[in-house]
């Protein structure tokens, strides 16, 4: 999936998607963020921020100054603590007073083999975690977050990073890093997840939406059909990381080399990190086992029938 070509907003000025709903792009272009991250503004009076995005003081003026008369900010919501997202939060907070809402801190919603990784030392390959992340609110799954003329409903969507949570807005969605809109989402261990995220994938496609809001790149404006195609991109890989071990045990590298052909160098170790998400979720499935623990470093192979 290639991003568009068109999808270029100045940083810092707002701009009006739809009646109620503001973005302003942060100025944090980079190859694993594309033009930079998507800070949402939802509301007329009360106004919630989702995802104020990485520490810059530049954007946090961007944010208040796109207050209009008779707006206050009343939320914070930060959909995960990868650095891209999260930092900007408590500056914003000491300066309107609002609350900081999320999942959880930096752990939250880690799966079990995720944080056995993380525990044998296995860390990095991402955005980048914001350690220091604590909301003043948890939410939960399924709550519902009521403002002056909106309403947010918390949809848990792990994968991408444990605490990852989308908003649904009426029959929208703003979905972060699970569906971004300019490439397929990075599942790194042990942040991320790929047998969280497929379930991910497969609870939001379970409704009928009008419109992804992305934490990178432009509205996604067939949301269900590039859900689809997320689960069969991820489909694609697993048979050919199945058929590649075919001809016997396979390292991470290896693989990688292998079934990435066209990626560029820079994004190598992220696509390594993302054949690493595939054979965990593969071992999990009792289709693939290491030789010797479960680690980055290992060597795996197919279980036989």
């Amino acid at each position: 999936m290639q991003a568009p070509d068109d999808f270029n907003p100045v940083p810092g000025v707002p701009e009006v998607l739809e009646t109620g709903l503001r973005r302003i792009l942060a100025p944090n272009p980079s190859p694993m963020t594309y033009r930079g991250t998507n800070t949402y503004l939802v509301g007329t009076r009360d106004v919630a921020v989702i995802d104020p995005g990485p520490m810059d003081e530049t954007h946090l003026r961007a944010i208040i100054d796109a207050l209009q008369p008779g707006q206050h900010i009343s939320h914070i919501i930060v959909t995960h603590s990868h650095l891209d997202h999260s930092p900007l939060a408590r500056p914003l907070a000491a300066q309107t007073g609002a609350p900081v809402l999320a999942f959880g801190d930096a752990t939250a919603g880690r799966s079990a083999v995720m944080a056995d990784l993380a525990e044998r030392g296995l860390a990095g390959g991402g955005e980048g975690i914001d350690a220091a992340f604590r909301p003043d609110q948890i939410l939960a799954d399924a709550e519902c977050i009521v403002g002056s003329d909106w309403q947010l409903e918390v949809i848990h969507t792990p994968g991408h990073l444990g605490n990852h949570i989308s908003m649904a807005w009426g029959d929208t969605c703003f979905t972060a890093d699970h569906v971004m809109g300019w490439a397929s989402s990075l599942v790194s261990p042990p942040d991320g997840d790929l047998t969280d995220f497929m379930a991910s994938c497969r609870r939001l496609a379970e409704r009928n939406w009008r419109v992804f809001y992305p934490g990178h790149g432009a509205p996604i404006s067939a949301p269900n059909a590039r859900l689809e195609w997320l689960i069969s991109h991820r489909q694609a890989r697993e048979a050919a990381i199945l058929e590649a071990l075919r001809q016997g045990p396979s390292s991470v590298a290896d693989l990688t080399a292998q079934i990435y052909t066209d990626t560029p160098a820079a994004l190598r170790p992220a696509a390594e990190r993302n054949v690493f998400a595939h054979l965990v979720d593969l071992v999990g499935q009792s289709l693939v086992a290491p030789v010797g623990d479960l680690a980055f470093e290992a060597r795996f192979q197919r279980n036989t029938p």
